[in-house]
């Protein structure tokens, strides 16, 4: 018999984590004391293994990219590309979310020591970004911190050479061991879904779930909005190139994304159809597309955006703008460390909750959904990398077609 995916064991936990809930909504109590430990311990288990997580897949991923010299333009072109259509991403996610309301009608009060931190000014947001001490941020999980510091890690590993490369073995030693311990997590991930939604439904009933069905339609459609306007744009003022010739050239690659939800796994088709369908020189495809299936994340910075939101709705947390504006950055950094780890997009959005001190607990309200929601943000993430590619190309004046 074949063995079920891990997102279908997800849905079975939230379906019966769901059932069970409504059995017990005449005493909650009991799913509260024997059921909602299984779901602390998988939330444990996560805060566990985020910061080394987090500091070695940003370490190698920024050093990944070779001698900075031997780099130049196409570099600097390709990273600033990457991290402003991200942004675009995450802020079109929250101005759908804010349009849509996905949380609106459901209501979870907070427990005590849950309540979100006062909003910091947009000028102490950006300074709190550079770390005064790297290990106390590790120890605090300052997550803004952490990315920046990793950063600076992998620039200067680059820059050193080889004498830095034993340093650069030992964080990609670090980051692959944190991402098989990410898959033994995600292996528990059913049990601990069920846990946390059972409580959850035994005490607020079955209106905990209506609101899925508004982050399902808020994130499609800003990952609709992305591709057809930003994407378009891009590729006609930089190449000139129509939206029917890239979408044309680009759908292979977009199909296989969105059945596999796999970045990496489409790689080789992604760089068949630039190369092929959109005119991109192999030259620029083999540093662009692979740079950007590790650090480009447009579709996983939206999907934040949006059940960032959400989370804040449900819990009647009202977002300021300067918080809104620390998920705009934490999304945009942390999308550089996602990629190649099962489950990514639920383990950053966690991060993105705690930079501006939501509940972790919310996470779990789109877990059970969170396939779905990844077809389109991994469709939306090579279509990005693939104008990307298109855009340098023609900066360049190498672009063929």
């Amino acid at each position: 018999m074949k063995k079920l995916s891990l997102a279908t064991r997800i849905f079975i936990g939230l379906v019966l984590g769901v059932l069970t809930g409504l059995l017990l909504q005449s005493s909650p109590e009991v799913a509260t004391t024997y059921i909602k430990p299984l779901g602390n311990l998988f939330l444990n288990l996560i805060k566990m293994i985020i910061v080394p997580l987090v500091l070695s897949s940003l370490v190698v991923g920024s050093a990944s990219t070779g001698d900075v010299g031997k780099l130049g333009r196409i570099g600097i072109k390709t990273l600033i590309y990457y991290l402003v259509t991200t942004a675009l991403a995450v802020i079109l996610g929250l101005f759908l979310a804010n349009l849509i309301n996905p949380g609106h009608g459901l209501s979870i009060p907070l427990d005590s020591t849950a309540e979100a931190r006062e909003a910091p000014s947009i000028v102490e947001t950006l300074l709190n970004i550079v770390p005064t001490n790297p290990i106390q941020a590790m120890a605090e999980a300052n997550m803004l911190q952490i990315i920046f510091f990793a950063l600076f890690l992998g620039i200067g590993i680059t820059l050193v050479g080889d004498r830095a490369k034993p340093l650069l073995s030992f964080f990609d030693s670090l980051a692959e061991v944190s991402y098989k311990i990410v898959a033994i997590i995600m292996a528990f991930a059913p049990i601990g879904v069920f846990g946390l939604i059972a409580p959850v439904v035994a005490e607020h009933g079955a209106s905990a779930l209506l609101p899925l069905l508004k982050v399902i339609i808020a994130v499609y459609i800003a990952c609709f909005l992305h591709a057809v306007f930003v994407y378009s744009a891009a590729v006609y003022f930089s190449a000139k190139m129509s939206p029917v010739t890239f979408f044309k050239g680009a759908a292979p690659a977009m199909m296989v994304a969105f059945t596999t939800s796999s970045s990496s796994g489409t790689l080789p088709i992604t760089m068949k159809c630039a190369e092929e369908n959109l005119g991109v020189p192999k030259s620029i495809s083999s540093f662009v597309l692979p740079l950007g299936a590790t650090i480009n994340m447009d579709g996983t910075a939206l999907y934040q955006g949006v059940c960032a939101l959400f989370v804040a709705q449900v819990y009647g947390i009202e977002l300021s703008i300067a918080q809104q504006l620390t998920v705009v950055l934490t999304a945009t950094l942390a999308s550089i460390g996602t990629a190649g780890v099962p489950g990514s997009g639920l383990i950053m959005l966690t991060m993105v909750l705690q930079s501006i001190g939501l509940p972790l607990e919310g996470m779990v309200l789109v877990g059970g959904i969170d396939r779905i929601l990844d077809m389109a943000r991994t469709c939306i993430n090579i279509t990005g990398d693939m104008a990307g590619a298109i855009i340098v190309s023609a900066t360049e004046g190498e672009l063929s077609l």
